[in-house]
């Protein structure tokens, strides 16, 4: 019998990657900066604010993911939500950055860190607990950055799943 630990971790690697996939089909529609920062409204995010967002929270989370509480320090969380003019090319390497820490941390584990607790902001978590509660973040944010990429184009966007009546 698989260990189920293992499956779950491969199972949560495969869907995050998923979710990488399609926001980054919907993140190619967006084509200029300005496009990229644009918000749908005064208190709402734009596509560019989530993804210094995600990378913040990325980095925050799986660095020395098993010995470190998952909010660090260093981060500074309100600065994510700044919106500032980066470019489109500069916020997709903020991009890979958070994913690519992601990814390594959740790949270097194995069966015998699932007995581990680790903490979030002070608050102990199983693996599972804190696999499951970022898979749950970061497809929050994935289905606003697709959202609004399609508010962004409009009659011009390119269905990322099977159009309708088809």
């Amino acid at each position: 019998m698989p260990d189920r630990s293992i499956e779950f971790l491969n199972e949560s690697i495969n869907e995050l990657k998923k979710y990488k996939r399609l926001a980054e089909k919907a993140i190619a529609q967006v084509q200029t900066d300005n496009e990229i920062h644009w918000q749908p409204g005064e208190e709402s995010n734009s596509i560019a604010v989530i993804i210094k967002h995600l990378h913040g929270n990325m980095l925050s989370r799986w660095t020395d993911f098993l010995t470190t509480d998952g909010e660090k320090p260093t981060r500074t969380r309100d600065e994510e939500f700044v919106g500032h003019r980066e470019t489109k090319e500069d916020l997709m390497k903020l991009w890979e950055e958070g994913w690519q820490c992601m990814f390594i941390t959740l790949e270097s584990l194995n069966e015998n860190d699932f007995d581990k607790t680790i903490t979030i902001r002070n608050e102990p978590h199983t693996i599972v607990q804190a696999i499951l509660r970022q898979i749950m973040h970061y497809s929050q944010h994935i289905g606003q950055i697709i959202y609004i990429a399609k508010m962004i184009r409009n009659d011009d966007w390119q269905t990322l799943s099977i159009p309708r009546k088809k």
